[in-house]
């Protein structure tokens, strides 16, 4: 099904979207890929079943799009998710780990996370969706949507749970290879169809997120594409 520059997959269920998901980390893991995660309540499956499918991780290097700012033992951590679901089951660790500090102070982190990224080319970035469009830790009309430089910033939380963020920007997410959506739930059906079928938006963020460089994909269970047109 195509999109507004979103090829988009619909699987049968939240299980193979997952799956399908997994199958793209895995190959990216394998050929030693610059690989961004996301948090939240969607991915841990895929990485449980990309941890099963590439159980070598050494050439590659992993990053995320946007942290929640406690420690990476907190149960709120992105960070905490992918050690769980996906580090833990590794025979071969990341060979090159880039975690968000979201331990210390937002700016601080930002900026220590913007010198690690700066001059990388990140090869496949992974975002969810919220059900208010958001991606990463950019909410709708945050001002850092506006940012044209800076690849990090702080963000102010405008959901649960409500501890401030360390994100991404556009020119950092806009500048990945292979941008993926993975949105399951008819309640994030509304913003799937805005984000992916509707004009450009700040109200939406996802709608203003895709790839300058190659391809944009969203993965979606047929709950979540109940309200994208054909």
């Amino acid at each position: 099904m195509s999109t507004r520059d979103v090829e988009a997959i619909v699987a049968d269920d939240e299980e193979s979207a997952a799956r399908k998901v997994a199958e793209l980390l895995a190959a990216s893991a394998g050929t030693g890929s610059e690989i961004v995660l996301t948090g939240g309540s969607t991915p841990g499956r895929a990485y449980e079943l990309a941890a099963e499918r590439e159980p070598d991780w050494s050439r590659a290097g992993v990053w995320w799009g946007d942290e929640r700012c406690v420690p990476p033992d907190d149960e709120r951590s992105n960070f905490r998710l992918a050690q769980e679901k996906l580090f833990a089951n590794l025979e071969g660790q990341p060979g090159r780990m880039h975690r968000i500090r979201g331990e210390n102070e937002p700016a601080s982190a930002a900026a220590a996370y913007e010198r690690e990224l700066r001059g990388t080319m990140l090869d496949l970035l992974l975002l969810g969706l919220g059900p208010d469009g958001h991606v990463a830790s950019l909410f709708p009309h945050a001002p850092g949507l506006d940012e044209t430089e800076r690849l990090v910033i702080p963000a102010e939380p405008k959901l649960d749970p409500y501890v401030e963020r360390v994100t991404m920007t556009p020119p950092a997410l806009l500048g990945a290879r292979r941008i993926v959506f993975l949105v399951t739930g008819e309640q994030k059906a509304e913003a799937v169809a805005r984000a992916l079928g509707g004009p450009p938006d700040p109200a939406v963020p996802g709608s203003l997120i895709r790839s300058e460089r190659g391809e944009t994909l969203a993965i979606l269970d047929r709950q979540a594409a109940l309200r994208l047109r054909d």
